[in-house]
């Protein structure tokens, strides 16, 4: 295998360089013989930027199972010897044509037991009250239509369930088995079911969706991809509704409140410099920028919705530990993460002068969302 790779990347290093811009990577090809072998060895040269090809015959067969490799969409991290096995077969199937996807993957994130553990445990759930904004929004625009509700990058289904009363049938899908083992787990309704696949690659028919939603997530995926894969499912009239709370969690106890929220932006600050790249400016920046991107006439924008819970202050520390920059940072410096958790956490008690984390506390997260009706079919 190691010679196999020598050889081709001998011969294809130089081609591949000169052939492929990085927009022409992204976009879709209906690629010859010559052409498809290029494209799934560039795979392998850019291995770490995380790309991922779709692969499929031009007969639209779901998978790819040739010579018994099913290499429909693979991590290209994984069995690395054996995929480059299957190009050389493919390589060999002169007759057939393919259309190759090339896209960039969505981020992958919380996707350890422990961690998807720690995300049903802390993380809050979606309150009553945006549910019932966006049935509202929903049965405004379409009427009665409660067929099906889909829940992408449900993670441990929190929101899912929530779906469950207003719906005959609930879909969350996520990209991580073990979040999808929390969700399953801790599952009791009948009419909700879990899936894995992609944000991006929705295993629904066109039209066949009443709602889509998206908890807490939508700024991981490929934002334009996903929005295309969307439209693609609602039905003429259905909602696509999408929210996020931001990192500025502010706490109340007593007469200290101040105090507590100064403790609570450092915090704040601190894991802002260790937040994914891939966020850019901020999810608020992202979500707005896309509502006023969505062509659907019929839309809402709510920058600012402040809901209350009363939780132990364990929540809290328990829910910032939860979030993908803390947990950045537990990566890179294990000891400096939990120095900064324990510090924090030994600083809000001796402000609220109390020695126990289960003490009650108010806390305040703000919201935004977008919601969106497709129109009617012309």
């Amino acid at each position: 295998l190691a010679a196999l790779e020598s050889v081709a990347l001998k011969r294809f290093t130089n081609v591949l360089s000169s052939l492929f811009t990085k927009s022409e990577r992204k976009k879709s090809h209906f690629v010859n013989r010559h052409e498809r072998f290029k494209l799934f060895f560039f795979s392998f040269l850019n291995a770490e930027k995380k790309r991922d090809f779709a692969v499929a015959p031009h007969c639209t067969s779901e998978t790819c199972d040739w010579t018994g490799l099913n290499i429909h969409s693979f991590d290209h991290g994984k069995e690395r010897g054996a995929h480059l096995l299957g190009l050389f077969v493919l390589w060999s199937l002169r007759s057939l044509s393919v259309c190759v996807h090339c896209v960039d993957m969505a981020v992958r994130l919380f996707e350890g037991k422990e961690h998807a553990s720690s995300y049903l445990k802390y993380r809050v759930t979606p309150p009553e009250e945006l549910i019932t904004k966006i049935l509202t929004f929903l049965k405004t625009h379409n009427g009665s239509l409660c067929e099906l509700a889909v829940d992408v990058g449900c993670g441990s289904g929190q929101g899912t369930v929530l779906l469950a009363p207003h719906f005959t049938q609930v879909v969350g899908t996520d990209i991580s088995p073990a979040q999808l083992e929390q969700a399953v787990k801790h599952n009791s309704a009948p009419n909700i079911s879990y899936r894995e696949c992609p944000a991006e690659e929705l295993p629904f028919k066109d039209g066949s969706v009443d709602l889509v939603t998206v908890f807490s997530a939508f700024h991981w995926f490929d934002h334009p991809r996903f929005l295309q894969e969307a439209d693609r499912i609602l039905k003429p009239r259905a909602c696509l509704a999408f929210l996020n709370y931001s990192m500025d969690i502010e706490l109340s106890y007593g007469d200290c409140s101040k105090e507590l929220n100064h403790i609570c932006q450092e915090f704040h600050n601190v894991l802002l410099s260790h937040q994914h790249s891939y966020l850019g400016p901020g999810s608020r920046v992202l979500y707005e920028q896309t509502y006023n991107s969505l062509q659907y006439p019929a839309k809402e924008w709510e920058p600012s919705y402040w809901v209350r819970y009363v939780v132990p202050l364990s929540r809290y520390i328990g829910m910032v530990e939860s979030f993908s920059s803390y947990q950045l940072l537990l990566e890179k410096d294990p000891e400096e993460a939990r120095r900064l958790s324990t510090d924090i956490t030994q600083r809000l008690l001796s402000v609220m002068k109390v020695t126990s984390i289960e003490t009650q506390v108010t806390m305040a997260v703000r919201y935004f969302y977008v919601l969106a009706c497709k129109p009617s079919a012309q």
